[in-house]
Protein backbone atom coordinates (compact mmCIF):
# COMPACT_ATOMS: atom_id res chain seq x y z
CA UNK A 1 0.00 0.00 0.00
CA UNK A 2 1.28 3.44 -0.95
CA UNK A 3 1.09 6.52 1.29
CA UNK A 4 1.95 10.18 0.74
CA UNK A 5 2.02 13.02 3.26
CA UNK A 6 1.77 16.74 2.45
CA UNK A 7 0.65 19.92 4.15
CA UNK A 8 -2.88 20.86 3.07
CA UNK A 9 -2.85 23.27 0.13
CA UNK A 10 -5.87 25.11 -1.26
CA UNK A 11 -6.44 24.16 -4.92
CA UNK A 12 -2.72 23.52 -5.53
CA UNK A 13 -1.04 22.73 -8.84
CA UNK A 14 -1.54 19.56 -10.87
CA UNK A 15 1.56 17.82 -9.44
CA UNK A 16 0.01 17.84 -5.95
CA UNK A 17 -3.11 16.16 -7.31
CA UNK A 18 -0.94 13.63 -9.12
CA UNK A 19 0.62 12.70 -5.78
CA UNK A 20 -2.82 12.32 -4.17
CA UNK A 21 -4.02 10.16 -7.04
CA UNK A 22 -0.92 7.95 -7.02
CA UNK A 23 -1.39 6.59 -3.49
CA UNK A 24 -3.89 4.49 -1.56
CA UNK A 25 -3.92 6.82 1.45
CA UNK A 26 -3.10 10.54 1.36
CA UNK A 27 -2.35 12.21 4.69
CA UNK A 28 -2.94 15.92 5.15
CA UNK A 29 0.01 16.93 7.33
CA UNK A 30 -1.83 19.36 9.58
CA UNK A 31 -0.02 18.77 12.88
CA UNK A 32 3.04 20.74 11.74
CA UNK A 33 3.55 24.49 11.87
CA UNK A 34 1.95 26.85 9.38
CA UNK A 35 4.18 28.04 6.53
CA UNK A 36 3.84 31.71 5.63
CA UNK A 37 4.17 32.70 1.97
CA UNK A 38 3.69 29.06 1.03
CA UNK A 39 0.89 27.33 -0.86
CA UNK A 40 -1.38 26.49 2.06
CA UNK A 41 -3.60 29.48 1.41
CA UNK A 42 -2.57 30.77 -1.99
CA UNK A 43 -1.88 29.83 -5.59
CA UNK A 44 -1.96 31.31 -9.09
CA UNK A 45 -4.59 31.60 -11.80
CA UNK A 46 -4.60 32.78 -15.41
CA UNK A 47 -6.59 35.98 -15.85
CA UNK A 48 -6.89 36.99 -19.50
CA UNK A 49 -3.28 36.15 -20.24
CA UNK A 50 -1.84 37.38 -16.95
CA UNK A 51 -0.80 35.16 -14.04
CA UNK A 52 -2.62 36.35 -10.91
CA UNK A 53 -2.08 35.22 -7.33
CA UNK A 54 -5.04 34.51 -5.03
CA UNK A 55 -4.46 34.43 -1.29
CA UNK A 56 -7.07 33.56 1.33
CA UNK A 57 -6.40 35.36 4.64
CA UNK A 58 -5.63 33.21 7.68
CA UNK A 59 -6.35 35.22 10.86
CA UNK A 60 -3.74 34.67 13.54
CA UNK A 61 -1.41 32.83 11.17
CA UNK A 62 2.05 32.25 12.63
CA UNK A 63 4.94 29.89 12.01
CA UNK A 64 4.59 29.06 15.70
CA UNK A 65 1.06 27.68 15.32
CA UNK A 66 0.07 24.32 13.85
CA UNK A 67 -2.05 24.17 10.73
CA UNK A 68 -4.77 22.28 12.58
CA UNK A 69 -5.20 25.29 14.91
CA UNK A 70 -5.94 27.77 12.13
CA UNK A 71 -8.87 28.65 9.90
CA UNK A 72 -9.41 30.57 6.69
CA UNK A 73 -11.12 33.93 6.81
CA UNK A 74 -14.71 33.85 5.48
CA UNK A 75 -13.95 37.00 3.47
CA UNK A 76 -13.51 35.37 0.08
CA UNK A 77 -16.11 37.15 -2.08
CA UNK A 78 -13.45 39.09 -4.01
CA UNK A 79 -11.45 35.92 -4.67
CA UNK A 80 -14.49 34.05 -5.93
CA UNK A 81 -15.47 36.98 -8.15
CA UNK A 82 -11.91 37.12 -9.47
CA UNK A 83 -12.13 33.45 -10.45
CA UNK A 84 -15.44 34.12 -12.19
CA UNK A 85 -13.93 37.04 -14.10
CA UNK A 86 -10.80 35.10 -15.09
CA UNK A 87 -12.55 32.00 -16.40
CA UNK A 88 -16.06 33.06 -17.46
CA UNK A 89 -15.23 32.24 -21.09
CA UNK A 90 -13.35 29.00 -20.41
CA UNK A 91 -15.07 25.95 -21.94
CA UNK A 92 -15.79 24.16 -18.65
CA UNK A 93 -16.65 27.20 -16.53
CA UNK A 94 -20.31 26.26 -16.07
CA UNK A 95 -19.47 22.80 -14.74
CA UNK A 96 -16.49 23.79 -12.59
CA UNK A 97 -17.15 27.26 -11.16
CA UNK A 98 -20.10 26.29 -8.89
CA UNK A 99 -18.00 23.50 -7.39
CA UNK A 100 -15.03 25.81 -6.80
CA UNK A 101 -17.27 28.49 -5.29
CA UNK A 102 -18.82 25.95 -2.92
CA UNK A 103 -15.38 25.00 -1.60
CA UNK A 104 -14.23 28.58 -1.11
CA UNK A 105 -17.43 29.51 0.73
CA UNK A 106 -17.71 26.40 2.91
CA UNK A 107 -19.03 27.61 6.29
CA UNK A 108 -16.56 25.35 8.10
CA UNK A 109 -13.35 27.37 7.78
CA UNK A 110 -10.83 24.95 9.31
CA UNK A 111 -7.85 24.93 6.92
CA UNK A 112 -7.54 21.16 6.70
CA UNK A 113 -11.26 20.74 6.12
CA UNK A 114 -11.43 23.28 3.30
CA UNK A 115 -8.28 22.04 1.57
CA UNK A 116 -9.44 18.45 1.94
CA UNK A 117 -12.80 19.36 0.50
CA UNK A 118 -11.09 20.94 -2.52
CA UNK A 119 -9.23 17.69 -3.13
CA UNK A 120 -12.38 15.62 -2.73
CA UNK A 121 -14.31 17.92 -5.05
CA UNK A 122 -11.73 17.59 -7.83
CA UNK A 123 -11.45 13.81 -7.58
CA UNK A 124 -15.23 13.43 -7.38
CA UNK A 125 -15.63 15.60 -10.49
CA UNK A 126 -13.05 13.45 -12.27
CA UNK A 127 -14.67 10.24 -10.99
CA UNK A 128 -11.52 9.02 -9.28
CA UNK A 129 -11.66 7.51 -5.76
CA UNK A 130 -9.46 9.10 -3.11
CA UNK A 131 -8.89 8.44 0.60
CA UNK A 132 -7.79 11.40 2.73
CA UNK A 133 -6.66 11.33 6.34
CA UNK A 134 -5.57 13.99 8.81
CA UNK A 135 -2.19 13.56 10.47
CA UNK A 136 -3.58 15.21 13.61
CA UNK A 137 -6.00 12.31 13.99
CA UNK A 138 -3.40 9.55 13.61
CA UNK A 139 -1.53 7.78 16.39
CA UNK A 140 2.22 8.03 15.75
CA UNK A 141 5.37 9.34 17.43
CA UNK A 142 5.46 13.09 16.73
CA UNK A 143 8.77 13.59 18.59
CA UNK A 144 10.88 11.98 15.85
CA UNK A 145 12.92 13.90 13.23
CA UNK A 146 11.12 14.77 9.99
CA UNK A 147 11.98 11.65 7.98
CA UNK A 148 11.20 9.33 10.86
CA UNK A 149 7.81 10.97 11.36
CA UNK A 150 6.92 10.14 7.77
CA UNK A 151 7.99 6.56 8.33
CA UNK A 152 5.94 6.43 11.52
CA UNK A 153 2.85 7.67 9.67
CA UNK A 154 3.41 5.17 6.85
CA UNK A 155 3.79 2.23 9.23
CA UNK A 156 0.84 3.35 11.37
CA UNK A 157 -1.35 2.87 8.28
CA UNK A 158 0.05 -0.58 7.54
CA UNK A 159 1.78 0.63 4.38
CA UNK A 160 5.23 -0.23 3.06
CA UNK A 161 5.66 2.29 0.24
CA UNK A 162 6.06 6.04 0.77
CA UNK A 163 5.74 8.52 -2.11
CA UNK A 164 7.12 12.04 -1.99
CA UNK A 165 7.19 14.96 -4.38
CA UNK A 166 10.36 15.33 -6.42
CA UNK A 167 11.67 18.10 -4.17
CA UNK A 168 12.11 15.59 -1.37
CA UNK A 169 15.11 14.00 -3.10
CA UNK A 170 17.42 16.36 -1.23
CA UNK A 171 15.76 15.62 2.10
CA UNK A 172 15.07 11.88 2.27
CA UNK A 173 17.30 8.87 1.58
CA UNK A 174 16.03 5.59 0.16
CA UNK A 175 18.47 3.61 2.32
CA UNK A 176 17.14 5.16 5.53
CA UNK A 177 13.55 4.27 4.61
CA UNK A 178 14.60 0.78 3.48
CA UNK A 179 16.20 0.14 6.88
CA UNK A 180 12.69 0.48 8.32
CA UNK A 181 11.07 -1.75 5.70
CA UNK A 182 9.66 1.09 3.59
CA UNK A 183 10.20 1.69 -0.11
CA UNK A 184 10.75 5.36 -0.92
CA UNK A 185 9.78 6.69 -4.36
CA UNK A 186 9.51 10.17 -5.82
CA UNK A 187 6.85 11.42 -8.19
CA UNK A 188 8.26 13.14 -11.26
CA UNK A 189 5.63 14.99 -13.33
CA UNK A 190 6.00 14.81 -17.10
CA UNK A 191 6.03 17.97 -19.16
CA UNK A 192 2.46 18.82 -20.05
CA UNK A 193 0.57 21.53 -21.88
CA UNK A 194 -3.09 22.12 -22.62
CA UNK A 195 -5.09 24.74 -24.47
CA UNK A 196 -5.50 27.83 -22.27
CA UNK A 197 -7.10 29.93 -24.98
CA UNK A 198 -3.83 31.73 -25.77
CA UNK A 199 -0.65 31.01 -27.79
CA UNK A 200 1.80 30.62 -24.88
CA UNK A 201 1.25 27.98 -22.20
CA UNK A 202 1.54 29.07 -18.56
CA UNK A 203 2.62 26.12 -16.36
CA UNK A 204 2.35 25.47 -12.61
CA UNK A 205 -0.99 27.19 -12.05
CA UNK A 206 -3.73 26.10 -9.66
CA UNK A 207 -5.67 22.97 -10.56
CA UNK A 208 -8.59 25.34 -11.09
CA UNK A 209 -6.96 26.34 -14.38
CA UNK A 210 -6.72 22.73 -15.52
CA UNK A 211 -10.37 22.07 -14.74
CA UNK A 212 -11.58 25.23 -16.46
CA UNK A 213 -9.77 24.51 -19.73
CA UNK A 214 -9.72 20.71 -19.87
CA UNK A 215 -12.49 18.16 -20.19
CA UNK A 216 -12.72 15.62 -17.36
CA UNK A 217 -11.19 13.02 -19.68
CA UNK A 218 -8.26 15.30 -20.52
CA UNK A 219 -7.77 16.19 -16.84
CA UNK A 220 -7.68 12.49 -15.92
CA UNK A 221 -4.99 11.96 -18.55
CA UNK A 222 -2.97 14.82 -17.05
CA UNK A 223 -3.36 13.29 -13.59
CA UNK A 224 -1.62 10.19 -14.90
CA UNK A 225 1.21 12.09 -16.62
CA UNK A 226 3.97 11.26 -14.15
CA UNK A 227 6.64 8.68 -13.41
CA UNK A 228 7.75 7.15 -10.12
CA UNK A 229 11.50 7.17 -9.69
Amino acid sequence: MKVAVMQPYLFPALSYFQLVGAVDRFVLYDDVNFIKRGFINRNSLLDHGQVRRFSVPVPGASIHRRIEELAFSPEVADIVEGIRHAYARAPYFEEVFPRVREVFTDPQRDITHVCGRALEMVFDYLERPVTLLRASQLAYDRQQPAARRLMEITRSLGADHYLNSLGGQSLYARDEFAEHGITLSFLQPREIAYDQGQPAFEPRLSMIDVLMWCSPRCARELLDAYDLI
